[in-house]
């Protein structure tokens, strides 16, 4: 009769993951492959959610399993639709039973070759099929995918996903031609109108924001706990192209201390937006748009609050580009502070993509080098969710040369490029990997730094070394595993164009540097995302205080500044509803977001494995309960990196 082994096909649960279509399966073993049977059941086999058993017979035994191939062709006179497969089960004629995870979406013509589970290492290369190419000369290369519906089906939207993410746009863009905002090319009367734009949409966060963002303390805390926690670092030593004086700051510190204690005592910050300096400018609406590179400096008094004490809006200092106090008129340290805060903004757009989308880099590398079998792929995997086409997205519609941010701010598309290519320049691996950056950075004790006591919490070395060393017991596997290697190299070549001084790792020698490198792309696609993305409506919905443009150039002088000014400085109706509409739409959270931890397709069967996930599963539940008591004392709560509220992957 020959070999009989039992096949056991699970459909995803997700909607419209079933299909009409027919379904092929091929099983190869080290002593031989069987022939290509049909899936039929005579019903209907692959419905959402659905398992169901098949006999497949061969002439002899094919020993070891190493693979299975599937394959999906279109039935007669049905439109085709995608399946969703989450998992293979073979019981062999030796009475084993063998998992082939595969948790993938399959369009007509497609073969998926699975491997199994367990495997520790494939000696079989699997590559994605596509290039490397590039977004724009000189910045991370991406996949060669141009628009969204060119992406293989395996990376692209749920059903639910894409509507989801039509619903959002048309959402936003609704609300603005509602308000026929987005026909207005006109200057804001008065600050009262703005009060009214966007009611619909307000949170908590930016009803507070609406209030204070004039207040100098509330200006330092977003530094620290706003959507741009990324400028702020300790300042031992001021720049030499900083004209500020210890006479100058004395009326803003305790008494009997000075701006050079203070710095020995490290009470003293900076915020420098040099990269901003010589950037090109664009004309909106006709209007010249002007951008500043200020040098911002705070001091952290006795009860903790951290407050801007000097700002210098230009890098050369010069007697037409004086250094502003608080002690000076109302409207010209508003306006100073209002300079700042559209460096920040800027500088916030720039790192966003850096630090978060460059995940891509991560994802596409995973997909040509790592096969599904391989431990850190299934690891990493459930963190590429999407990745793909979202970015896909952001180069078409938010960033590129008539994308909606290059469009709505004051330095454009050759602007935004260079400064993403002087932030490139800056990034390193240490930058990336959180408990050095904020050591580097000297914010260790600042007090009231969420982003960092979260964030530091989120840094799971500690499940990533248990998931690792399961697999690598020694140095010289991660040595011989020639997949790993390619990994890396290609993230090296491709996402920091081989630029030694990043730090980044060519290579791998030990299992502690593959601990650190993981546990960097996980946190970085997870918690840094949500971190940099989730209080952008709420900080920048009071477009006073995240302007991405401004009308006017900055003050070369004190004591001319007044309400007017203010409005003349500000962006149009029109620029700024299109970019407060972009921070809605970035900072909505997906309605089928997978938190952070959660792993609803169970890549890995080994108990062991489970066990670690369900622990650390375990760890982010009591961490969200932590924070959410936390917040309960905080006059603005800081949510942007509890777990509950984190996507496992840069998913939007």
């Amino acid at each position: 009769m020959g070999a009989i082994y039992d096949v056991e096909v699970t459909t995803g649960s997700m909607t419209h993951a079933g299909t009409f279509d027919n379904i092929f399966i091929t099983l190869i073993g080290t002593q031989g492959v069987s022939e290509r049977a049909k899936l039929d059941s005579y019903g209907r086999d692959f419905k959402t959610g659905m398992k169901v058993k098949y006999k497949v017979i061969t002439r002899f035994t094919l020993a070891n399993l190493l693979l299975i191939r599937l394959e999906k062709d279109n039935l007669m006179f049905l439109p085709e639709n995608d399946w969703f497969c989450s998992l293979v089960k073979v019981r062999t004629p030796e009475k084993d039973v063998i998992h082939f995870p595969c948790y993938r979406w399959m369009a007509e013509g497609e073969v998926i070759e699975l491997r199994e589970a367990k495997e520790k290492y494939s000696q079989l290369k699997e590559h994605i099929k596509n290039e490397w190419t590039e977004f724009k000369t000189g910045l991370p290369q991406h996949a060669f995918f141009q628009e969204p519906l060119s992406l293989p089906s395996v990376v692209r939207f749920s059903f639910t996903k894409d509507m989801d993410s039509a619903f959002n746009c048309s959402t936003a863009l609704g609300e603005i031609k509602m308000k026929k905002l987005v026909k207005k090319p006109d200057q804001w009367v008065q600050m009262e109108d703005m009060k009214s734009a966007f009611w619909s949409s307000r949170t908590a966060v930016s009803e507070y924001v609406q209030l204070h963002w004039m207040d100098d303390d509330f200006f330092g805390y977003q530094l620290l706990n706003g959507s741009n926690p990324m400028m702020l670092r300790r300042c031992t030593e001021l720049p030499l192209n900083f004209a500020v004086t210890n006479g100058m700051v004395q009326p803003f510190l305790e008494s009997g201390t000075s701006l050079t204690l203070e710095m020995k005592q490290g009470n003293i910050f900076l915020c420098d937006y040099k990269r901003l300096a010589d950037l090109p400018t664009q004309f909106i609406n006709g209007k010249q748009q002007y951008v500043a590179a200020p040098l911002c400096l705070l001091y952290k008094n006795q009860v903790g609050k951290l407050l801007p004490i000097a700002i210098q809006l230009q890098q050369q200092a010069s007697e037409d580009n004086p250094v502003f106090l608080p002690s000076d008129s109302e409207y010209d340290w508003l306006l100073a502070k209002l300079y700042v805060r559209n460096a920040d903004c800027l500088e916030h757009q720039a790192s966003f993509y850096l630090r978060t989308h460059l995940a891509e880099t991560f994802t596409v590398s995973l997909m040509r080098n790592l096969p599904a079998a391989h431990p850190i792929h299934k690891l990493l995997v459930p963190h590429t969710r999407y990745t793909l086409q979202i970015n896909t997205l952001i180069r078409n519609r938010l960033i590129g040369p008539v994308g909606a941010v290059t469009q709505n701010t004051s330095i454009g598309d050759e602007g935004m490029t260079n400064l993403i290519k002087k932030a490139l320049s800056d990034l390193t691996y240490s930058s990336l990997c959180l408990p050095e950056d904020i050591s580097g950075r000297g914010l260790e004790s600042i007090p009231n730094f969420f982003y960092r006591d979260d964030g530091l919490r989120l840094w799971i070395r500690s499940f990533v070394r248990s998931m690792v060393e399961f697999y690598y017991q020694s140095d010289s596997d991660v040595q011989q595993d020639t997949e790993l290697q390619d990994w890396i190299k290609e993230i090296f070549i491709h996402g920091f164009l081989e630029q030694s001084s990043t730090g980044i790792p060519q290579c791998f020698s030990t299992v502690e540097e593959v601990i650190k490198c993981v546990t960097m792309v996980i946190f970085t696609v997870s918690a840094q995302h949500s971190a940099l993305r989730a209080g952008q409506f709420d900080y920048g919905s009071w477009f006073p205080n995240a302007p991405g443009s401004l009308k006017q150039p900055p003050p070369t002088s004190k004591g001319n500044s007044d309400k007017n000014t203010l409005l003349d400085t500000l962006p149009d109706m029109n620029t700024s509803a299109y970019l407060v509409s972009v921070f809605w739409l970035l900072s909505k959270p997906s309605s089928d977001l997978v938190p952070l931890g959660q792993y609803p397709e169970d890549y890995f069967c080994q108990m062991a494995p489970q066990k670690r996930i369900r622990d650390f599963q375990a760890e982010l539940s009591f961490f969200s309960e932590s924070i959410n008591d936390r917040n309960k004392g905080l006059q603005v709560p800081y949510t942007y990196m509890c777990p509950d509220n984190i996507s496992n992957s840069v998913s939007i």
